[in-house]
């Protein structure tokens, strides 16, 4: 069964944390193109110019199909998994967090680096609040005015959200429903040979 919620942060969030002199900074954003990742990545980058390291993780869409992990001459896999851990530990996506490093003169090793990224991508994420979001379909019917209460009596059954509502003789409605629910309110809505729905899009 396919879940029709997915997790997010509501804004852009900042953590830090010390090890042996080394201070990482992480930085949290909402992100839902890789577009996006490019140009928070920059912005960072001129922001925290004279860090050693940018390294970053970031997952998008509701189902979690684009995920990247980056050590950015960092040993290999010491700073962008771990950052992607925290991201996939906490279920969330259309996120990116990037964390930059300091060096303090102290190398801190193969463990030491992984926690401190770890560490400091989790703080990022304890300061953000996140929400909850519902994967929504939007449909359009299309029925003769006649239908109008069969056509409410559906979207009231199934608690949907009328999205748009055009009445004339020929009547339109855009509704929008979970995704969880869309196969039971097609298949209701076809029952009644009166009317057609159609697919909009996903939201």
């Amino acid at each position: 069964m396919f879940d029709d919620t997915y997790k997010e942060i509501k804004s852009a969030t900042k953590g830090t944390y010390k090890e042996k002199g080394s201070k990482f900074i992480a930085y949290a954003f909402t992100v839902f193109l890789e577009d996006e990742v490019k140009e928070k990545l920059e912005e960072v980058k001129k922001l925290e110019h004279s860090a050693r390291h940018h390294c970053y993780a970031y997952i998008l869409h509701p189902d979690k199909s684009a995920q990247r992990a980056n050590d950015d001459g960092e040993p290999s896999s010491t700073a962008g998994k771990p950052i992607l851990g925290q991201i996939l530990s906490k279920d969330l996506t259309n996120i990116l967090i990037v964390v930059v490093r300091y060096f303090g003169g102290v190398k801190l090793g193969v463990p030491g680096l992984i926690r401190s990224y770890k560490t400091a991508a989790s703080q990022a994420i304890l300061e953000a609040t996140i929400i909850t979001k519902t994967i929504r379909e939007q449909y359009e019917v299309s029925f003769k005015y006649p239908q109008m209460n069969d056509v409410m009596r559906l979207v009231k059954e199934f608690d949907l959200e009328v999205v748009n509502t055009d009445f004339q003789i020929d009547c339109k409605l855009i509704i929008s429903v979970p995704k969880s629910k869309e196969e039971m309110v097609i298949e209701a809505f076809k029952k009644n040979h009166e009317l057609s729905i159609k697919y909009v899009k996903t939201i």
